[in-house]
């Protein structure tokens, strides 16, 4: 397989139709159809069922397209280093992040080290926990921060981020005057909050639950989700407290838990991978962004992260 079958796969699936995905390409129909039917035949197997100009993919495509784009991330940013090479300016910054770190810390620290200098190209992304970890790993970005555990083989933990967990609820809420929710005011709440048992979910889990589950009513797989949840009165999120004070919506109250759940995160490099200047400086911008933006933020040395988690 080629990268114009690649492309021509990754268009089709994202647009769903070849017509449009040629228009994107700036390639003919008939082009990028003979490209799926080679990358078809190379493969051994059906990636979409046709009806015309219009395409389905099947469940074999699904599965194929996560590692495509992957790929394509990888030689897209090849190529742009490249250019940037002949061009003698300095190497941009890759940076992927859960969106909750994506969204708050991240920008807070890029803001932080402009002063130095950042280079000519910035690219931030967000993405789940796993494919930040599998970014870092294939080491197609310079940097990462990600929710824990982390424990892989093939990464660098720098350091580790804790700050507490907070509850989100509607400012006209009667549970807004309160200073602190307690668990028992939870019970006889709808509770909103994250959906990963892996993670977060699971520590919140073992500290309030106690001698009985509490009602919780829906389940996320973004903060954001279960912030905006609440806002619109589906009841109390409870969420790391990055999304929640780096993101401040009008409408909204923030409060602490009576009981301290931990949320961390760490920031993470390829493993043996030498870091340069402009990347060790922002690591150390998002330690003082963090400290900004996170009250009750506790800087704690990678190696402690077994006892921890």
């Amino acid at each position: 397989m080629d990268l114009n079958q690649l492309e021509a796969f990754s268009a089709v699936m994202t647009i769903g139709s070849v017509t449009g995905a040629g228009r994107s390409l700036g390639r003919s129909q008939p082009a990028v159809s003979k490209a799926l039917q080679d990358l078809e035949g190379e493969l051994g197997y059906a990636l979409f069922d046709r009806n015309g100009p219009r395409v389905t993919p099947t469940d074999k495509a699904f599965l194929l397209y996560e590692e495509v784009e992957r790929s394509l991330v990888g030689l897209r940013t090849i190529r742009e280093r490249a250019l940037e090479i002949g061009r003698e300016e300095r190497q941009p910054i890759h940076l992927v992040a859960t969106p909750a770190l994506a969204s708050t810390i991240a920008p807070a620290a890029l803001k932080l080290i402009e002063k130095n200098g950042l280079p000519e190209h910035i690219h931030l992304r967000s993405a789940s926990a796993e494919q930040v970890v599998h970014s870092v790993l294939h080491r197609t970005v310079s940097l990462g921060l990600t929710s824990l555990p982390v424990a892989h083989r093939g990464l660098d933990l720098h350091w580790i981020g804790q700050a507490p967990c907070v509850a989100v609820l509607r400012a006209d809420s009667p549970l807004a005057a309160l200073d602190v929710i307690t668990v028992d005011v939870l019970r006889g709440e709808r509770v909103i909050t994250m959906s990963n048992r892996y993670r977060l979910r699971q520590r919140i889990d073992m500290a309030l639950a106690q001698d009985k589950p509490l009602d919780v009513a829906i389940e996320t797989n973004t903060s954001f989700n279960a912030v905006m949840a609440a806002r619109a009165g589906l009841g109390v999120a409870l969420v790391e407290p990055m999304t929640a004070l780096g993101m401040p919506i009008e409408g909204l109250a923030v409060r602490p838990l009576a009981v301290n759940i931990p949320f961390y995160f760490g920031v993470v490099t390829p493993f043996g991978k030498p870091v340069g200047a402009v990347t060790q400086a922002l690591i150390e911008a998002i330690e003082t962004a963090a400290r900004n933006i996170l009250h009750g933020f506790v800087r704690r040395d990678a190696g402690d992260h077994d006892d921890l988690l």
